[in-house]
């Protein structure tokens, strides 16, 4: 691979024991989870080895723990491989991934995305609680059937719609949690393989969030996000962006946008990226090429 994207997992890729391999055998891990914990308040590498699961997939949590496993592999890759690192000339990440993302970019500093991530986290689980929402995802059937199934089953003011567009045949639905359940058995009707409950606390990616916004652009105007050294591909709008007031800006609009993930990776692959690189924990996205292209060379780092 000549031309590498660089990729960062979002939420829903947490498991417990994530990053206990890198920062056990790396010691530019192990920096990376000892200045996380110290600015968090809290023992991350305790959190992220040993769980409890359900305060791990809490978002105040899940987000920084991503962020922090996500920028550690990235770090050692750069000491280990540097050639891989050398390639990379996008980069993107899912929803909070994002901001991964950004970072590795060099438009955020490691300690202040950390401290920014658990700021998003925070407004995020904050919007979570004032309602009953969650997210699912639907395989098996195409943005256009999932968008009238939605509107379907919705009644009065209850928000149902596409939240992350993430390949064919796997698209996350995001809403009120009774709308939800209204959309499983008839998605399943429609001819949908199956209907998947996120381990997400709401409605992301919806107006349901909207009362994070204002917070999150607090937070975002405090830090000081620089234009960054590689294009960073905007789940928003699918395009390259590098100017730091464009970043900022894109930031605060995605927690309510829907993620465009499958039209980034189909532009990035336009504009002459030949290969992917996963970093950070799980495989989620390598999943989600597969199923864009099955061509693309893709490979992984992180644990």
């Amino acid at each position: 691979m000549n031309s590498v994207g660089i990729l960062f997992p979002g939420q829903g890729a947490q498991s417990v024991g994530m990053g206990r391999s890198l920062h056990d055998t790396y010691p530019t891990a192990k920096r990376c989870f000892d200045e996380a914990s110290e600015i968090l308040g809290y023992d991350l590498a305790e959190l992220c080895f040993d769980g409890p699961e359900e305060k791990l997939n809490a978002t105040e949590f899940s987000q920084p723990a991503l962020f922090v496993v996500g920028i550690a592999a990235a770090e050692v890759l750069r000491e280990e491989h540097p050639d891989r690192v050398a390639a990379a000339k996008a980069t993107a990440g899912l929803s909070l991934g994002e901001y991964t993302a950004v970072c590795f970019a060099g438009g955020l500093s490691f300690a202040d995305g950390v401290r920014l991530v658990q700021r998003r986290g925070q407004a995020m689980q904050s919007a979570a609680d004032a309602v009953q929402s969650g997210m699912s995802s639907v395989l098996g059937l195409d943005l256009e059937s999932i968008d009238q199934l939605c509107q379907q089953v919705r009644e009065g003011d209850e928000v149902l719609q596409p939240a992350n567009l993430l390949c064919p045949g796997n698209i996350a639905v995001s809403g009120h949690l009774t709308a939800l359940e209204r959309l499983g058995p008839v998605a399943l009707e429609a001819g949908a393989i199956k209907v998947i409950p996120l381990s997400v606390a709401g409605a992301f990616h919806t107006s349901l969030m909207q009362s994070a916004v204002e917070k999150l652009q607090a937070a975002l105007q405090e830090m000081p996000i620089t234009d960054t050294r590689l294009p960073v591909y905007s789940n928003v709008d699918a395009s390259p962006h590098q100017s730091a007031a464009e970043i900022r800006d894109l930031l605060s609009q995605q927690v309510i946008g829907s993620v465009r993930w499958e039209d980034s990776i189909r532009q990035m692959l336009k504009d002459g990226v030949d290969g992917f690189e996963e970093l950070g924990t799980g495989r989620v996205l390598r999943g989600t090429l597969k199923r864009i292209n099955r061509k693309i060379p893709t490979d992984g780092f992180g644990g």
